[in-house]
């Protein structure tokens, strides 16, 4: 596969979105254009996968430009198992958003695909100022999107929740572009195939990329900076909830291995400090999780503890931590996209996620009871799901980096975590339903259907890990010696 093919991830969902855009009210054909547009990238997503399964790196400089002059495009099986997963839960996501009614609001589909088109920027560009940009192509649709959802039926919680989104992002991004500068202005340049090891090999460079670092880290909703997460994710429609977890964070998260590994060459004098703020993260989240009261809520606190998880892969640098990191990462995505559909359909339907007003749900919705099941004890990391998996190999990679205290925080956040599961399943899934309260409304197929999905693929991701696994092992590789991605870029 040709390196020619990366700048149509970008091409493409933008001019549909331009297209869809003229869409009259109540017309069908831009959802019909939204679904062709993200089954396509699923299946070319897949092709990069084949072209990059031995380590290689497809690199294309649009308009032919000189290297550090043209905007460069790059992908390895990193790029490409993050464009795979972000593709397929946009499909899943799409389909929940539709059947809810959310996605035929008029601007749902060009809106969705433009932030499709940030997203794949933000995975294939190898250029730090293109990063900032394409991250803001992916947060300006996003805005939208969270206002829309609600529509007509905003709260007090949702306007919070939304300007909250709006401001702390907008902040964050200043602030990313403030590091950008100040990178330019020690390096001389923003390509990150010239910016290889600078930040180990000059001071001044590293604290303008660990500027940019702290910035992806807010993005991704790390501690102390947590809160506008677990704030603005339960105000906007399940819909729009579910399709933000599995994308916005985990391209932050994506950002941070991209480039401590590039611009820092994995600088293991700054790996202590990453896996303090780490593991107190996922201390806090696991902790703050049990004392919410809604489901929506809790599930956000839980994001915020995984995402600690996450990012443990690459405070360990090793190449068995990456490995063992983005596996978590790509499970997560797929988990917790489960979770946030599965209560959504609940909420959609029943008017509300609160613990204390929902009862006997698992009775009269099987489906959705048994895909929040699976999901959460994913989630916890019990066997055969995927989170099980993820956990094992990153427990492991602790234990070997020789981390024993870290291994210790990761399996005891897991028992909270499962504790908390078991209060939202008690709570809304197995109590009784209060005499003389009949069952007046069921879940829709077409609600209850998307988590499913998800929810049978994290099943399958822990059956066939050894499917999995070799493929992060090459992306671990990749990170670990940056080396041939560095020399393609230059190319």
């Amino acid at each position: 596969m040709s390196g020619a093919i990366l700048p149509l991830f970008i091409a493409v969902p933008l001019i549909a979105a331009g297209i869809a855009a003229f869409a009259r009210e109540g017309r069908r054909w831009p959802l019909a254009l939204l679904f062709a547009t993200l089954a396509a990238q699923f299946v070319a997503s897949f092709g990069l996968i084949g072209g990059t399964r031995q380590g290689e790196v497809l690199v294309d400089g649009v308009g032919g430009w000189l290297p550090g002059i043209a905007i460069p495009f790059a992908a390895d099986m990193l790029s490409a198992l993050m464009l795979t997963f972000t593709s397929g839960l946009s499909l899943v996501c799409c389909w929940y958003a539709v059947s809810s009614g959310v996605g035929r609001i008029r601007l749902f589909a060009p809106l969705v695909l433009a932030m499709t088109a940030g997203v794949n920027g933000a995975l294939l560009t190898a250029d730090l100022f293109n990063l900032f940009v394409f991250i803001e192509v992916m947060l300006m649709p996003s805005y939208g999107l969270m206002i829309l959802a609600r529509r007509g039926r905003g709260t007090e919680r949702s306007v919070y929740g939304s300007r909250l989104y709006v401001s702390f992002n907008l902040f964050v991004s200043t602030l990313f572009l403030m590091a950008v500068g100040l990178v330019y202005a020690t390096a001389d340049t923003v390509n990150l195939g010239l910016l290889a090891g600078a930040a180990k090999e000059s001071g001044l460079v590293a604290a303008a990329a660990a500027i940019a670092l702290a910035a992806l880290g807010m993005k991704a909703a790390l501690l102390p900076t947590h809160a506008w997460l677990t704030q603005a994710y339960p105000s906007t429609s399940p819909a729009i909830t579910a399709l933000f977890s599995g994308l916005h964070t985990k391209v932050a998260v994506y950002a941070i291995y991209r480039l401590y590994a590039v611009i820092f060459d994995g600088d293991d004098r700054w790996l202590l400090v990453g896996l303090v703020i780490f593991g107190a993260t996922i201390a806090v989240g696991a902790m703050a999780t049990a004392g919410e009261r809604s489901m929506r809520s809790m599930l956000s606190f839980s994001m915020v503890s995984h995402i600690g998880y996450i990012l443990v892969g690459v405070g360990l640098f090793t190449i068995g931590g990456l490995a063992a990191g983005l596996f978590y990462l790509l499970h997560h995505m797929v988990v917790k996209a489960s979770q946030f559909l599965s209560v959504g359909a609940i909420e959609d339907t029943y008017g509300t996620d609160r613990i204390d007003r929902l009862r006997g749900i698992g009775r009269r919705e099987p489906l959705v009871a048994a895909t929040f099941a699976i999901a959460a004890l994913s989630l916890a990391g019990l066997p055969p799901f995927s989170g099980f998996v993820a956990k094992l190999v990153l427990v492991i990679a602790t234990i070997d980096a020789g981390y024993v205290v870290l291994a210790v925080v990761l399996i005891a956040a897991s028992l909270v975590t499962l504790l908390a599961m078991l209060r939202i399943w008690n709570a809304v899934f197995m109590s009784p339903v209060p005499e003389g309260e009949a069952p007046t409304r069921r879940i829709p197929w077409s609600l209850a259907a998307p988590g499913a999905v998800l929810a049978a693929v994290t099943i399958a991701l822990g059956l066939g890990a050894q499917l999995l696994i070799p493929l992060t092992e090459v992306a671990a590789e990749g990170l670990r010696d940056t080396s041939v991605y560095v020399t393609e870029v230059l190319r």
